[in-house]
């Protein structure tokens, strides 16, 4: 199980997601640009002493990012507030990555089309979505609670 940010924009949520992995396990690919410097503070704030012990590819962009995940032979499941598969129902295997897009655009249609699976995290009438960082815990929560991968 792998966690993927499409060119993520703020420092904070990724230092909270660099968090999750740690405490999970989990490690994440960042697929570059990413709107602040690497060396942000705000990430270091967020992520605090659990940053040095995530394991983070970094990838120059999507292509170089889709490509190793396709040398691997991952799925591909975009999170998405628009997709029409839910959460609850969808079925992970070990090796899936998990793609969240940047806070303010998502992923672009060609980016979307590649997705194995389009998963949506279900939620009250009259909302539309939740922050980044809660959205992982969420999916990642689930699809190691399905797979029996939560640490011991």
């Amino acid at each position: 199980m792998r966690i993927a940010l499409y060119q993520p924009e703020i420092a904070g949520n990724v230092g909270a997601i660099l968090r999750l992995a740690a405490c999970f396990g989990v490690p994440v690919d960042i697929i570059m640009p990413t709107g602040f410097a690497f060396s942000d503070t705000r990430l270091r704030r967020a992520a605090m002493d659990y940053g040095a012990a995530a394991d983070v590819t970094r990838h120059a962009n999507f292509d170089a990012f889709d490509a190793a995940r396709r040398a691997e032979g991952r799925r591909l499941l975009l999170m998405s507030s628009h997709a029409s598969q839910r959460l609850p129902d969808v079925g992970f295997h070990e090796n899936d990555v998990l793609l969240m897009g940047s806070e303010s655009a998502g992923v672009p249609d060609a980016v979307r089309d590649l997705a194995d699976i389009r998963v949506r995290i279900p939620m009250a009438p009259g909302f539309r979505s939740l922050n980044i960082a809660v959205s992982t815990g969420i999916a990642i929560a689930e699809a190691l609670r399905q797979t029996g991968r939560f640490p011991q």
